[in-house]
């Protein structure tokens, strides 16, 4: 086990570059199982949930190679073997795996998922997608057991709008019989990623990016080339960064429109922002304004840049409220980051920011990915040494994050955990 170590105070300046989305990868890679024919993505990032699905599809006797973010899936020797622990506990994506093997054998049997805790994230509208697609599903000892004779075209009505929901009845409609009709479907650019490679796998697939995605089934898919969008959750992180810690960079591989919610509040703040075809330069931040943020589905203000932000609040002259209407669970980093000397409260679903704040550096804790996130952001900030334990969030979704970071001029380092210290990691 190791934990991050980073000196705060340390000026960051130049260019930065975003890799592959994390939540396109845990879709995509399982997609790839449909195809009868081999997929090779391109651009993935080198992260952990990667390296667990290549393993999950090695399982089921796909023959995988994974090397500088291309990965080449042969599906040719896939069973719809069961996965019922394991591997698939680690990853709250893991449940793309039932859409998939759903749609290619017509059933599966995957154990519930892992990932982050954030509260409650039931997987209702996808067992309802599945049902209506003509699948029975079946709870027996933690796995959940899919089967149909055959999957027939629906028409879906998703109660809340959900995009791992939208993308796995994707997964299981391409090869039904007839026309799926998903409506309050997700509208991320994940879900037009996923979208855009099936289409190009031979799927019939109308309205991704919209509230009403129709899909026309087809008899069989083939192998494709596919490039991944990049991760506008990471480019807004560092865009978050360059605010909190920066004196001029640039972020490089970005879709702006991707993150237009973001770069929209960082202006209300004061925050100078320029914006290019794949780029973002954000200039040298001081006396910034108070704001506040709500989070919402798409193209709202992501939940997932709701905890980074906060870091970057704790600057800011005066009162700033964040509320995130998506994730009850998520302000874990709130504690954390009063250990730092900030000054917050919660409030339900609401955290007030009272600032500005000088951070001080401390031990502590990374309870999910993107709370480790906002810790670099604070340890960047703070007066002092941060150290985060926590790492395995981190590296769920930061592909070479200390290379990226140190490129910038910030002193950011990995140490093995003394014995001591495990020990009050895993009793706290």
């Amino acid at each position: 086990m190791e934990k991050l170590k980073i000196e705060g105070g340390n000026p960051l300046r130049g260019n930065i570059k975003v890799s592959g989305a994390k939540n396109s990868a845990v879709a995509l890679i399982p997609a790839t199982i449909l195809a009868d024919t081999p997929t090779v993505i391109e651009g993935l990032p080198d992260i952990s949930d990667v390296h667990t699905l290549k393993a999950l599809l090695e399982e089921i006797g796909g023959s995988v190679e994974f090397e500088d973010g291309e990965m080449r899936v042969n599906p040719e020797g896939m069973v719809a073997m069961p996965l019922p622990n394991g591997r698939v506990k680690k990853l709250r994506a893991s449940y793309y795996l039932m859409g998939a093997m759903l749609g290619k054998f017509k059933k599966a049997a995957i154990g519930l998922p892992g990932g982050c805790y954030l509260g409650p994230r039931p997987i209702d509208q996808h067992i309802k997608g599945f049902e209506a697609l003509g699948a029975t599903v079946t709870n027996e000892q933690g796995a959940l057991y899919l089967r149909a004779d055959e999957l027939k075209g629906a028409r879906i009505y998703l109660d809340v709008v959900s995009v791992g929901a939208t993308i796995n009845i994707m997964l299981a409609a391409v090869r039904a019989k007839g026309q799926t009709i998903i409506e309050n479907a997700a509208k991320e650019p994940e879900i037009i990623d996923v979208a855009t490679l099936l289409s190009n796998m031979g799927a019939n697939i109308k309205g991704a990016g919209t509230n009403v995605i129709r899909i026309e089934g087809v008899d069989e898919l083939h192998g494709t080339r596919h490039t991944i969008i990049p991760d506008r959750i990471e480019a807004g992180t560092f865009m978050i960064l360059a605010a909190a810690a920066g004196e001029g960079v640039t972020i490089n591989n970005v879709i702006p429109l991707h993150v237009e919610s973001l770069i929209a509040k960082l202006r209300e703040m004061g925050v100078p922002v320029e914006v290019g075809d794949e780029d973002v330069y954000i200039g040298k931040s001081e006396n910034l304004k108070s704001i506040d943020i709500q989070t919402l589905v798409y193209p709202g203000f992501p939940t997932d840049l709701q905890q980074p932000m906060t870091s970057l609040m704790t600057k800011i002259h005066g009162t700033a409220m964040v509320t995130d209407t998506i994730y009850s669970a998520r302000f874990k980093h709130i504690d954390e980051l009063k250990r730092m000397n900030a000054n917050i409260k919660t409030e339900g679903r609401a955290a007030i920011v009272y600032g500005p704040s000088v951070l001080q550096g401390a031990r502590v804790k990374a309870s999910d990915l993107r709370a480790g996130a906002a810790l670099v952001i604070a340890g960047l900030m703070a007066e002092g040494i941060t150290e985060v334990t926590g790492l395995e969030h981190i590296d769920r979704g930061y592909s070479d994050l200390i290379e990226k970071l140190s490129g910038l001029g910030a002193v950011i380092w990995r140490e093995e955990m003394s014995a001591e210290e495990l020990e009050q990691v895993n009793n706290a």
